[in-house]
């Protein structure tokens, strides 16, 4: 299982998978791992910027994802995506 897990943050981390796919979709390796350990395998996410992100949502950085109800899921799937829908016209601007 742990080397499932170590698979699935490194898929994250090189971009092949999305944060949000794997909540939305919640494979059986991810059900036992903390939101901030899923949060911060994403390139450029720390401790702050996943709080930044957890605190609208009153979800803590050691929950863990299957514990997350489907409305849970789904809000934060929709804020991941507009982080990196935000993220890219930004940079896009900066071109």
């Amino acid at each position: 299982m742990r080397l499932a897990r170590a698979g699935l943050k490194r898929a994250v981390a090189a971009g092949d998978r999305s944060a949000a796919e794997v909540i939305l979709s919640l494979p059986s390796e991810a059900e036992r791992m903390p939101l901030g350990e899923l949060l911060m395998s994403q390139r450029r996410w720390g401790r702050a910027r996943c709080r930044r992100l957890l605190l609208p949502l009153e979800l803590q950085e050691n929950k863990l994802l299957g514990s997350l109800t489907e409305r849970q899921r789904g809000l934060l799937a929709r804020m991941l995506e507009a982080k990196v829908d935000e993220r890219s016209c930004v940079l896009a601007a900066a071109s």
